[in-house]
């Protein structure tokens, strides 16, 4: 009996091994033989990452990319940032990739983002979580009462900059364009006023974004460890501020929040902890230092290359100046998002500048979209680039022409993605279209300008290289 019993159990172990092997080989076969894209994987470890950095770093980021697609087409296989990847130029697989959940593709980043974000980042998190946040901080960034608080802080801080600006002195808008957008975001997210708190935050925030895409050692005198260490005091400091709420607690059901941390310390949801809140706030004050003030200063630089349209554009700002002052009124946001011309010009900016390139993500199963297969296990990447400067898509590309986008409705398009789409779409794409519209606005209506020779800077991340001087004229009553 004994006997049986052994032989029957050693039977269903051969059964079940020789099952699993068989599945594992006939899902090999099966990858080999199926619409896996063309491609190559390169060199050992390394795969193309060489390539596509060196790319990366030239004034034609695009060219790793162009290069493959003629060979394989606008989807093919490639190894970059440690990772068999699935790359896109495909606006239609790339919309069906970001609007998948989080059971077929989750973010992928390099390992440094990720060590330095953290697993609760709003960037990395999933599911139900994600979310909700993502959706109470949507709904916030969307309504009339913050648009109009970021209209108030942004026509004070751009003015107190915009003061000191001196006829016969370099203003470099980059750095301008920073320090106002940052001020911005940390009062719309913390309630942060400037001050030696904020001077502490924009110091130790300077630290903490240069390790994004640094190397990924955490060991002392690394730029990584040195990003961690920013971090954590900027944690420290957002602690305080969350515990001072905390224990303030919420007043009346009239109760109406000053700041997004306020909307998501009025949720119930446990999952919220002090620790999350702080982080989260973290990273969400990059666009603040990277994605808003980049555009505002390649607005300036396409504007500067560009006279017919910088003239349309200030005929248009100083038309609406003139008309508000007749009736007595200040700006409001929607006068400035009603500026038709204005909005064309951050259009085509968004477009050419490319400020986020594109996303990546993991691929959770086997995926098969329009006859390509993405292996579970391997990485997708959606470059948003190679779409926007596609002659298939666009008449000459490569030339700024904010006229294209008149009578054209954005939304409808899969070609055009500069914020990103699906359940991850940047909520904050209306309010950097608003700080956008405000700098421009009270730019062309204040000063006329020179603009230097300058160059823009694509990777790690997209920037001036000398960042965007010009020489300024104040312009007098009455002056065009």
């Amino acid at each position: 009996m004994m006997d049986m019993s052994m032989w029957i159990v050693l039977g269903t172990a051969i059964f079940l091994t020789t099952m699993i092997l068989y599945r594992k080989r006939f899902r090999l076969r099966s990858l080999q033989r199926s619409t896996l894209p063309l491609g190559t994987l390169g060199w050992p470890f390394i795969g193309e990452t060489i390539e596509f950095v060196s790319c990366a770093y030239s004034d034609r980021p695009e060219t790793f990319m162009d290069k493959r697609c003629r060979i394989y087409g606008k989807v093919f296989k490639s190894h970059i940032f440690g990772s068999p990847t699935i790359v896109s130029t495909d606006a239609e697989v790339s919309k069906f990739v970001l609007q998948s959940d989080a059971k077929t593709f989750v973010p992928s980043y390099p390992k440094s983002l990720t060590e330095l974000m953290g697993e609760s980042s709003i960037l990395l998190i999933n599911g139900s979580l994600q979310r909700k946040i993502h959706g109470l901080i949507g709904a916030f960034f969307k309504s009339p009462h913050l648009k109009a608080q970021i209209t108030k802080d942004m026509h004070k801080y751009v003015q107190e900059s915009m003061e000191t600006w001196e006829d016969d002195h370099p203003i470099y808008v980059q750095d301008e364009a920073k320090n106002i957008a940052f001020q911005v975001l940390v009062k719309a997210l913390i309630s942060l006023n400037p001050g030696e708190e904020m001077e502490l935050l924009k110091k130790q925030f300077q630290e903490f974004i240069s390790g994004l895409m640094s190397l990924p050692i955490n060991i002392p005198g690394t730029q990584l460890y040195r990003s961690l260490k920013a971090k954590k005091k900027m944690a420290n400091l957002v602690q305080n501020i969350i515990q001072a709420r905390r224990k303030n607690g919420v007043s009346a059901a009239s109760w109406v929040p000053k700041d997004v941390l306020d909307v998501l310390l009025n949720d119930s949801n446990e999952q919220l902890t002090d620790d999350l809140l702080a982080d989260n706030m973290i990273d969400m004050m990059i666009p603040g230092e990277d994605s808003v003030p980049v555009l505002m200063t390649l607005a300036v630089k396409y504007l500067s290359d560009c006279p017919t349209a910088l003239q349309q554009l200030t005929e248009e700002n100083l038309e609406l100046k003139k008309l508000k002052a007749q009736l007595g009124q200040p700006l409001r946001w929607s006068d400035y998002l009603s500026l038709p011309f204005t909005q064309t010009v951050i259009t085509e900016t968004l477009r050419m500048g490319n400020i986020i390139i594109g996303v990546m993500r993991k691929a959770m199963k086997d995926v098969e979209i329009k006859g390509y297969l993405i292996p579970k296990g391997w990485c997708f990447f959606a470059y948003f680039r190679s779409i926007h400067l596609d002659e298939n898509h666009y008449d000459w590309p490569y030339k700024f022409d904010p006229w294209r986008w008149q009578d054209k409705d954005t939304s409808t398009t899969c070609n055009f993605t500069p914020f990103g789409g699906g359940q991850r779409l940047c909520p904050g794409l209306d309010l950097a279209r608003l700080e956008a519209s405000i700098f421009l606005h009270h730019l062309v209506t204040q000063f006329s300008w020179e603009a230097e020779e300058d160059t823009v800077v694509n990777f790690p991340t997209v920037r001036m290289k000398r960042r965007m001087p010009i020489w300024v004229k104040t312009k007098s009553r009455g002056d065009p």
